[in-house]
């Protein structure tokens, strides 16, 4: 997909239908960004990991459960799901495995601010929240450590509602 032929409003949203449509052209933009890593020569196994976080975190997250603009980028949208979603929705979440996802990630943004899709201060917010493993760490062991009515508490500290 040329950059060209990218452009930013047509991934809004409003009806179902949008977001089907979304979805696709997302499929689409995930697609390209898996073959640039491919084309300069990255390990097809790395290239397919990095290529499947980031379609986990903008189709799954991004599109399909937050319904956000992928290009809006007035919030990142990486504390929320790292630090919440990806902890609740997964079965035995781990840190390993989130570091694996936020590599896709901020892998992917630095695709579209190499194609000039984002601005470099939004790609640089992307960059530091992918990099906050230590508080990802600790939201994944406070998680295991919920009880009663603690949920609500850890919820707060980083909420997806709003975010």
């Amino acid at each position: 997909m040329d950059t060209l032929n990218i452009q930013p409003d047509d991934f809004a949203m409003v009806t179902m239908d949008d977001e089907l449509r979304v979805d696709g052209l997302c499929r689409d933009l995930l697609m390209a960004f898996y073959e640039e890593l491919q084309a300069k020569g990255g390990e097809p196994e790395i290239a397919t990991e990095l290529a499947r976080s980031a379609d986990y975190f903008i189709r799954d997250f991004v599109v399909g459960y937050k319904q956000w603009h992928l290009f809006d980028d007035s919030r990142s949208p990486v504390r929320p799901f790292a630090g919440n979603w990806y902890i609740v929705n997964t079965l035995e979440p781990t840190i390993e495995e989130l570091t694996k996802h936020l590599a896709g990630i901020v892998t992917f943004y630095r695709f579209l601010a190499g194609h000039g899709l984002i601005s470099p201060p939004f790609l640089e917010r992307i960059e530091t929240e992918c990099d906050d493993h230590l508080f990802y760490r600790e939201r994944i062991r406070s998680f295991w450590e919920i009880s009663g009515d603690g949920y609500y508490e850890w919820v707060r500290i980083c909420p997806l509602k709003g975010a």
